[in-house]
């Protein structure tokens, strides 16, 4: 019983919001707001329905984005790293490109996709492309050439192998680029919707100061953390029930 009430981390939570609730009790509601007052906070935007409209708002960017890059990152993935000639080509443009944030393409996509959420589910995308893109490379690469040489043994063309052997053998490593490209996507939404937006839980985190509610920010702070928790664990459930064959834990 014990060990189920540590692992399921009651305690922990609870330590951090004494925590939490004892530092607060310094300093006044505008520096750090107690969690009673963010909760308050939390009530106030729910009530004067703006904190659903920004949850709606900064959903929709976040699953438009990252369903683009799982598109087109798993397929991409998997035929750069079957074919070694095409991974020699765009290995380079790739560790090169990886490396540049998301947000230091702000300007540019703001000037290339205009103000919208085009512009927004742009950087989401590209934020949350390079981990899928590059976990479906390292599990095609990572595929036991022992395998490969069984079923081709067994008259397997290079296609059924591809698709029997090699696509199975990514699956977890898929999986994870998934997992890894959700969470840069959350982490890109707040940050595009903060610098420019009318609406999403990053302009309601940025735009709390103009009102001197810093409640509000503390309230959007941890909505937007429950809602990349609890998509998180959908995926985590989804992938350890239906993909548990091929090695997702």
């Amino acid at each position: 019983m014990k060990q189920k009430i540590l692992k399921c981390g009651v305690i922990s939570w609870a330590i951090l919001i004494a925590i939490w609730g004892l530092g607060s009790l310094g300093y006044d509601e505008y520096f750090l707001p107690s969690p009673a007052e963010t909760i308050a906070g939390v009530k106030e935007l729910i009530l004067n329905g703006t904190l659903w409209i920004d949850i709606i708002a900064s959903i929709s960017r976040v699953l438009r984005g990252w369903l683009l890059a799982v598109v087109l990152g798993v397929p991409l993935g998997l035929l750069v790293g079957n074919f070694k000639a095409v991974r020699f080509i765009i290995e380079p443009i790739l560790s090169f490109f990886r490396f540049v944030p998301a947000i230091a393409l702000t300007t540019l996509f703001l000037m290339w996709f205009g103000v919208g959420d085009e512009s927004k589910i742009a950087l989401i995308f590209y934020a949350s492309f390079f981990p899928i893109f590059i976990n479906t490379i390292a599990g095609v690469v990572s595929t036991d050439h022992s395998y490969i040489e069984a079923a081709s043994c067994m008259g397997a063309n290079r296609i059924r192998v591809f698709f029997t052997v090699v696509v199975p053998s990514a699956v977890s490593h898929i999986y994870t680029g998934i997992r890894l490209g959700l969470g840069s996507s959350f982490v890109c939404v707040v940050a595009a919707e903060m610098l420019v937006g009318s609406d999403g839980l990053g302009y309601l985190i940025n735009s709390s100061k103009l009102y001197y509610k810093t409640g509000w920010a503390f309230a959007g702070i941890l909505t937007l953390a429950v809602i990349g928790f609890l998509s998180d664990r959908l995926v985590q459930f989804i992938g350890i029930k239906k993909l548990a064959h091929f090695g997702v834990k």
